[in-house]
């Protein structure tokens, strides 16, 4: 059986796959603190994997190009894409969402706050409206309006309204994908699909919807950060292995940047 198969069924749950948004996951992922250049040729091989078509990726790279997300070029009769200034500029925003590391329960009170800028760790429930857990007795927000205390005697009743239906649904098949990942692939090519198909995943979770506390989430939900960043972990010395392979179809990547080791972390 197919190592990835509950991973690619998961990906088809979500109704027609938008490759371009796939590719862009990659460049993010993977390309990006590896000098931001990836061989066409490596590209089509990992999107092989994944299920897509030569013929689709093509339209996706075309459509990326046109929009102004990535740049090509040729070395010989090899191709190359990377990441455009505007595309990097879009993504940068988007990975300190992405790879931020868990947040630990502080304790103390809650900030609702309307206007202002929400500081870090703070969940973003609308527009311009925001909720932050502060070390008790600390200053108010920053904001237009700002109401700071106990949230609730257990801040886990809200956990019936937060998330939405459709983040709770997410975080549910996210639980269920990294039931998938709990025996990781043993081929390099299978560990970075793999990779890929989890980081698209929770990108999409991370960037639709509000980073919740665990303390506002039903307990079977609570956990989903750790446990990404502990299936990532897992899969990433092979993965990074494959994006070292030198053969005829594509060179070897350049060595990772430092970006790599800060995922997930705390600072």
């Amino acid at each position: 059986m197919d190592p990835l198969a509950p991973l690619l069924a998961s990906l088809s749950a979500d109704g027609r796959l938008r490759v371009w948004s796939l590719v862009i996951t990659v460049f993010g992922d993977a390309v990006r603190p590896r000098g931001g250049r990836v061989a066409a040729a490596r590209l089509q091989r990992l999107m092989e994997r994944l299920g897509v078509e030569a013929g689709a990726l093509r339209t996706a790279l075309s459509r990326l190009a046109s929009d102004g997300w990535v740049e090509r070029d040729r070395e010989g009769r090899n191709s190359f894409y990377r990441l455009s200034v505007r595309g990097l500029g879009e993504f940068a925003p988007a990975s300190g969402r992405i790879y931020a590391p868990a947040r630990p329960d502080t304790g103390g009170d809650w900030t609702l706050a309307l206007g202002g800028d929400p500081p870090g760790g703070a969940v973003v429930l609308g527009p311009g409206l925001w909720l932050v857990q502060t070390p008790r007795g600390a200053a108010g927000a920053d904001a237009a309006l700002s109401v700071t205390g106990r949230l609730l005697a257990d801040p886990a009743a809200l956990s019936d309204r937060l998330p939405t239906p459709d983040h709770r649904e997410a975080l549910s098949r996210l639980m269920s994908d990294l039931g998938a990942l709990r025996s990781p692939p043993s081929a390099p090519l299978d560990a970075m699909a793999a990779r890929v198909l989890l980081i698209h995943r929770w990108r999409r979770i991370v960037l639709r919807h509000p980073d919740l506390p665990d303390a506002l989430l039903p307990p079977e939900l609570r956990g989903a950060r750790a446990r990404v960043a502990a299936a990532y972990a897992a899969l990433l010395p092979l993965s990074e292995s494959w994006l070292d392979h030198d053969d005829a179809a594509f060179p070897a990547m350049p060595p990772a940047n430092g970006t790599m080791a800060q995922r997930f972390q705390g600072p």
